[in-house]
């Protein structure tokens, strides 16, 4: 079966040329002009990626990922005119998985869309990781409480977390995380990485601001420290 991706624009001239080019690399399209149309055809299911610009009329695209990451791991791309730090950090901060700017070229965001696909259906495969008192367990997509119950991570969290769980107490370049986490060919934004390793953070420190067991590296990258 075609993958199936949810374009969320609310210009029908863009939504209409997306819908036409990724129609064309093989996609089932579904659409939404607005961020209340796209939650409820969220809900339905079947989606399995989706395209949110975030500047919509209603209920924004920053809404709109966090009410679709609330419930689901997705793989999300937010879709941005703007390129500066503030829209790109919150748009990730809300669960965003990458990003890509207007005006983009489709080919280009066809194959981070299928970067993103593929490693959402791959399986991880190594042993159980202890971090502080938490279980990482790769092999099952789970980081589990002491009392047994799971920390909800979307899959570049944990995919991330696993990265540097198989190198323990090793340094870990930015560079490296994006080429093996977004898997592909990347222009080096490290924002992707570091809002990612904060949002981790909050779940897996006894205290996020100050990290014992995801650690920077300045100027290099971060180490995982179990």
């Amino acid at each position: 079966m075609p993958d199936r991706i949810l374009i969320v624009e609310d210009d029908e001239r863009i939504r209409s040329s997306m819908r036409l080019s990724f129609e064309g690399e093989g996609y089932e399209v579904a659409e939404a002009a607005s961020g209340e149309a796209a939650l409820d055809r969220f809900a339905v299911g079947g989606i399995d990626l989706v395209l949110v610009d975030l500047m919509l009329p209603g209920i924004d695209g920053f809404e709109c990922c966090r009410a679709i990451r609330r419930g689901s791991a997705v793989p999300i791309i937010m879709v941005t005119a703007r390129s500066d730090t503030h829209d790109v950090v919150a748009g990730l901060e809300a669960g965003a998985d990458d990003y890509v700017t207007k005006p983009f070229v489709p080919k280009e965001l066809a194959a981070r869309m299928r970067a993103l696909l593929r490693r959402s259906r791959s399986d991880e495969d190594a042993a159980m990781v202890t971090i502080g008192d938490m279980q990482l367990l790769p092999d099952e997509g789970v980081l589990r409480h002491p009392d047994g119950s799971e920390v909800h991570c979307t899959r570049t969290e944990f995919r991330l977390l696993c990265e540097m769980a198989a190198t323990p107490n090793k340094v870990v370049t930015r560079e490296h995380l994006l080429e093996r986490i977004w898997g592909y060919g990347y222009f080096g934004d490290g924002r992707l990485v570091d809002v990612h390793v904060r949002r981790l953070r909050t779940k897996i420190e006894p205290d996020p601001a100050l990290p014992r067991h995801l650690v920077t590296v300045r100027g290099i990258g971060f180490k995982l420290v179990p």
